[in-house]
């Protein structure tokens, strides 16, 4: 049974027990982002004495946003210590769902196999093992290599870009190293720019793969600064007209041109100068946090990495903050779906 099926199957029951405390169900939907700002507003404006209304009203919505929302909200109703001590005689209800197979899409193109090669350098086995079972999950034959030389990533990248891709849908490389600004290490500590990663798959040397998605996860420091924290400053009234101040230097991103490196994202794990984090037992902040997204919900995947800038923007590290940074040529809207 579907997600949207089981929370059918049990919507009356369910509607009764989360009238017992409709805020705390609203402001955890809210919370989850499972429900808009203005959704969260025109639910909690109903009538307070109307508490059923109320979670009828979520309830319903979540519906209408289809089957992954629907999963979400079970997996809230199932997973959070809060709701659990609130609502317990949701534990006693049956809402286990079946994941059924679904065609991952990049606008108008149609669907087939896709790819993942992982390079996994420093040997982070439980972000490794995050990867595979996100990306497996979301339709891709997943190749994990590891440890190797500077020179055995090119020639392993350069193979790969050398096959033919017409049956597949697009690739991902995700490289787990140590790194600085514009370059990750092999494991014998000689440099591979970003660049020598992605150019073997551009479209005048990758035809096959010309106008699909070319994805990279890089999870490597990009320098030895440290990012720190800093307070907004509260809006200030405008007296009479101001300027912004120039940069000093443009960034220029090193792509030859849109026709031959368009569809490529650079998912980074830091900003340019920048060190990033890594727990001793889990791995990378951001990759965890980048699988946690995916298998979150099927929105787009600027909309994912929008998220996961913010949740990794919002942990304390030795005092210290974390800012991954995307930069893309996409040229259409893409979203994974599970497909297993």
């Amino acid at each position: 049974m579907s997600a949207k099926d089981t929370l059918r199957h049990n919507k009356t029951a369910i509607q009764l027990i989360l009238s017992a405390d409709q805020q705390l169900i609203l402001d955890k939907v809210y919370e989850k982002e499972l429900i808009t700002e203005r959704e969260y507003r025109i639910i909690k404006s109903i009538n307070k004495d109307s508490s059923e209304r109320t979670v009828i009203e979520i309830v319903d919505k979540i519906m209408e946003k289809g089957e992954a929302r629907c999963r979400d909200f079970l997996d809230l109703l199932k997973t959070d210590e809060m709701i659990k001590e609130t609502y317990p005689d949701l534990q006693g209800m049956e809402l286990n769902y079946t994941l059924h197979p679904q065609r991952p899409s990049q606008e108008s193109s149609s669907a087939g196999n896709r790819g993942i090669l992982t390079f996994n350098l420093m040997c982070v086995c439980f972000v490794t093992v995050a990867l595979t079972e996100v990306f497996t999950r979301l339709g891709f034959k997943v190749d994990v290599e590891k440890d190797l030389t500077a020179d055995e990533i090119r020639t392993k990248v350069q193979n790969l870009g050398r096959e033919n891709f017409v049956d597949h849908d697009a690739l991902v490389v995700c490289v787990l190293s140590s790194g600085e600004e514009g370059v990750v290490y092999g494991s014998d500590e000689c440099m591979v720019s970003l660049r020598d990663l992605r150019w073997p798959f551009a479209a005048d040397r990758a035809p096959t793969l010309a106008g699909k998605p070319k994805l990279f996860f890089i999870q490597a420091c990009q320098g030895d600064g440290y990012q720190r924290g800093a307070l907004p400053c509260s809006p200030q009234p405008r007296q009479g007209e101001f300027s912004l101040p120039q940069p000093e230097t443009t960034t220029q991103f090193d792509f030859d041109t849109l026709a031959s490196e368009a569809d490529f994202l650079m998912g980074m794990a830091t900003l340019p100068g920048y060190k990033s984090f890594r727990n001793t037992t889990t791995g990378s902040v951001y990759i965890q946090e980048l699988c946690r997204q995916l298998m979150r919900s099927m929105d787009d995947i600027l909309t994912i990495l929008t998220r996961v800038n913010r949740e990794v923007n919002k942990l304390n590290l030795l005092t210290y903050k974390q800012m991954p940074q995307p930069y893309y040529t996409l040229t259409k809207r893409l979203v994974l779906k599970f497909v297993c």
